[in-house]
């Protein structure tokens, strides 16, 4: 049965390759702002394992510190010889049950280089929108690509444009610099 716990710090290191192997590195939060952001409680990287074997199947990292009480889901994986087996779908909802107190979860879906012609943007869109995800309108661009903001009502809502961009500000500055967060987040309206 798949569980779901917190990395320490030194689990951080050892697992974010595999962060460089799933998303591009434009959109890569450097390993030293996440293991400072995790200390100070901002954010949780969170290992998704096999409560009989031990084996570490997925990972998630989440921003949870913010003054409007959203989770953003930054990253989100499910190693490639565990894939297939329905246990992206267990980890989604292990952590719906993880921030079950809190307004409401975000995710962002980008796409730098979708060679297989918008399908895979159509399949995560499809994956999110399986668990209640909501398109929320927010044009931004993160590393330089189009980012498609998605987040999922808890004990919240999902319009939350008016206030998308407070949101992402707050999640981003806990975790960069000024001068970092101006390169990687940038608003298009």
């Amino acid at each position: 049965m798949l569980n779901v716990r917190e990395a320490n710090a030194a689990e951080i290191g050892r697992f974010y390759s595999a962060l460089e192997m799933d998303f591009d590195r434009r959109e890569l939060l450097p390993l030293g702002a996440i293991r400072r952001a995790v200390r100070r409680g901002d954010q949780e990287f969170l290992l998704f394992y096999d409560d009989t074997t031990g084996m570490t199947q997925g990972y998630a990292l989440c921003g949870v510190r913010n003054v409007y009480g959203y989770v953003l889901l930054k990253y989100f994986g499910i190693f490639s010889w565990y894939q297939d087996h329905g246990l992206g779908v267990e980890a989604m909802r292990l952590l719906h049950k993880r921030y079950a107190d809190r307004q409401g979860i975000l995710a962002e879906l980008t796409v730098f280089d979708d060679s297989e012609g918008g399908d895979y943007l159509r399949k995560l869109k499809r994956f999110f929108a399986r668990f209640g995800y909501e398109e929320v309108p927010c044009s931004y661009r993160l590393g330089g690509a189009e980012v498609f903001l998605t987040a999922k009502p808890i004990r919240g809502t999902a319009e939350i444009a008016p206030v998308a961009k407070r949101i992402l500000i707050d999640f981003y500055s806990r975790c960069l610099r000024p001068a970092q967060l101006d390169k990687m987040l940038v608003f298009t309206e």
